[in-house]
């Protein structure tokens, strides 16, 4: 399996490279080839499997070349080993046909630990095989950071540094970051929002002279590896509930766009998905782009669903590439407009492609802690407010279709935001005794001004690949 650039101007690269690259040279997202097929016998072979071996199967086609089918089982068993639930993502029914993928059972209790867990020893194994160092740096808007500190910290070849936006995450997000006291691991306050920290990560990542220097890697969900490992939880949940013999529909709290472009992936490679539906909080890009055809960024509104809280959400560039018809000149020209004149439009055709696959909905605050109190009082669940959003809009989807089931993913533990919580239902929940008690160290953290050549200059005084 071999990866092009969604702005064609990068070289093709095996996945090993696509790993360790992150973003392509020429500012593109590495995107594969082609979606490996998964014939409905073997989807129905899923059900029963234990979570990582569901992972080796389907990841294989994509990694062959660099993990063959032993060593990549090694690491799918490694990755989810210490998982709070033994099903990984186990489903939760909350309602008729709506169901929760509880997706927060891992260490830093959000979503984006059933891929960095994974990504982390993948990418620990290819820097060892090369007797490379790397230099990690992310940008955050409250559960990435997290998981990539968590998936990365103590390991010999690889500093981390995480940005994310000071005063806008919450306290335990926060915390799970900057009371780790691993010496590889940098955690930096920026001086504004998360697109803030995310145009800085890229233009880093277009420094190619600082980008040689430092090592520099990426794990935020412009990282292939990334969206590749969220793709199973697609189809474990969707055998679950009867795929291959069965349509299911998705809704999915949504920032960047990585978790429900994974849902697109596991569409393309064969589950019978119904409906991919987008839920954004106040901040409605994708909401707005899918409806008006127009993706325009606006100011970041702060909410209590901080890690949507962003209006570049970069892995749409994936989708509107396959959109398109793989046209790079098209997401050029796009990508140059937005940052040129601040938008651009979908035009008809690309447009009617996304709809055809999509829905999209924006949760308010008040729909939001509405949402949260009703699931609590009618079936005695606790939601987190991002997950909160995605179960909203599931229940506007069953009202068009209520004969096919839908899944709302659950995208972080509801303790992760107590005072969101204790406003909806009264009552405020408990971290896990094991986590609590890891977040009573000493915070280290550095705040620096969103300045470019500020934090560049933090990393490579730091970054160890800088110095030999």
């Amino acid at each position: 399996m071999r990866y092009l650039s969604t702005r064609g101007e990068a070289a093709q690269l095996p996945f090993a490279d696509v790993l360790l690259a992150g973003l392509a040279a020429d500012g593109g997202l590495y995107t594969p080839l082609a979606y490996p097929h998964v014939a409905p016998s073997d989807i129905a072979a899923l059900a029963g499997v234990p979570y990582a071996e569901a992972a080796a199967r389907l990841i294989g086609p994509y990694v062959n070349e660099t993990f063959p089918p032993e060593l990549l089982r090694a690491e799918t068993e490694a990755a989810y080993a210490n998982f709070r639930h033994r099903a990984i993502a186990p489903l939760s029914q909350i309602a008729d046909n709506l169901f929760v993928l509880e997706l927060f059972h891992g260490p830093t209790l959000a979503f984006k630990d059933l891929a960095m867990q994974l990504l982390g020893r993948m990418m620990n194994h290819v820097l060892e095989k090369r007797n490379l160092r790397a230099t990690i740096v992310g940008a955050t808007s409250g559960d990435t950071g997290a998981a990539a500190i968590e998936a990365f910290r103590g390991l010999p070849r690889v500093d981390v540094f995480i940005l994310y936006p000071h005063g806008r995450v919450s306290d335990v997000q926060r915390r799970q970051m900057t009371t780790v006291a691993d010496d590889n691991i940098h955690t930096i306050a920026l001086e504004g929002t998360f697109d803030d920290a995310q145009n800085i990560l890229k233009r880093l990542f277009r420094n190619a002279p600082f980008r040689e220097r430092v090592g520099l890697a990426g794990v935020n969900s412009i990282n292939w590896a990334r969206v590749v490992a969220q793709m199973v939880y697609y189809f474990t949940s969707g055998v679950a509930l009867g795929a291959p013999h069965r349509h299911v529909s998705f809704a999915v709290p949504t920032g960047n766009f990585g978790d429900v472009l994974a849902g697109y992936i596991a569409k393309h490679m064969g589950l019978p998905v119904e409906r991919l539906i987008v839920a954004t909080n106040a901040n409605d890009i994708l909401a707005r782009a899918i409806t008006t055809g127009r993706y325009e960024p606006r100011g970041v509104t702060p909410t209590q669903s901080p890690s949507m809280d962003i209006q570049v959400s970069s892995n749409f560039e994936r989708l509107l590439f396959d959109a398109c018809g793989r046209d790079p000149a098209a997401i050029r020209a796009a990508f140059a407009s937005l940052e040129q004149s601040g938008g651009f439009d979908i035009s008809a055709g690309p447009l009617a492609a996304i709809r055809a696959e999509f829905d999209a909905q924006s949760v308010d605050e008040a729909e939001t802690t509405e949402e949260i109190a009703r699931t609590w009082r009618e079936a005695g669940y606790v939601l987190d407010p991002h997950t909160a959003t995605g179960v909203r809009a599931a229940r506007a989807r069953l009202r068009v279709d209520p004969s096919t089931p839908v899944v709302a993913l659950s995208t972080a533990h509801p303790a992760k935001f107590p005072d969101a919580i204790e406003r909806a239902i009264g009552q405020r929940p408990r971290l896990p005794d094991a986590v609590a008690a890891r977040l009573d160290g000493r915070e280290r953290f550095t705040v620096l001004e969103n300045d470019e050549a500020r934090v560049a200059a933090f990393i490579a005084e730091r970054a160890r690949a800088a110095q030999v």
